[in-house]
């Protein structure tokens, strides 16, 4: 069994050259119920979300951009420490500003989409965060972040698009 272990201080983290924040990296994992007995592919899109480490409010996996590793790494990190999952991030949904109540800064998010391919046992900060696979509706309403809901609507939005295309392929 391998330990991991989530990182941890801001030795490393970039910081915006606009803004002075935190530059922050996060996804919105997703997959599709297979068991969802509705034919309407958008009930069965389930996003996984975490509680804050103070425990209240739903969120995405997000942290910082740390400057020995890709954005693409850094959301993988986010969300393998945060949430214990693993999967393909696709192309990004946008970018954010938002200040942080800690520093108050204003922080630049970038926010990808993950398939999710793999859902671990254990992760590193199981102890401090819950994760749950939730539908769209109930992410939106416990979203405390309006980033983050302007996120999910992308995402929903793509995820259309994508079955709309196939649907028309198909004929």
């Amino acid at each position: 069994m391998v330990c991991l272990v989530a990182r941890q201080g801001r030795e490393l983290q970039r910081y915006s050259s606009s803004t002075g924040g935190r530059l922050v990296v996060g996804c919105i994992p997703y997959k599709f119920n297979i068991n969802c007995t509705d034919d309407d592919l958008l009930h069965a899109l389930e996003v996984l979300v975490i509680s804050s480490q103070k425990g209240y409010g739903m969120m995405f996996p997000k942290g910082g951009w740390e400057s020995d590793e890709t954005i693409k790494q850094a959301a993988s990190r986010e969300a393998l420490e945060e949430a214990g999952v693993q999967g393909n991030l696709e192309r990004m949904l946008g970018k954010w500003k938002y200040e942080s109540g800690a520093q108050s800064a204003v922080n630049e998010s970038v926010v990808f989409p993950m398939t999710v391919t793999e859902e671990l046992l254990h992760w590193p900060e199981m102890a401090v965060r819950h994760r749950r696979w939730v539908s769209v509706g109930e992410a939106m309403e416990g979203c405390k972040h309006p980033w983050m809901r302007e996120a999910l609507e992308r995402l929903v939005s793509r995820v259309s698009c994508s079955i709309h295309l196939k649907s028309i392929s198909a004929v």
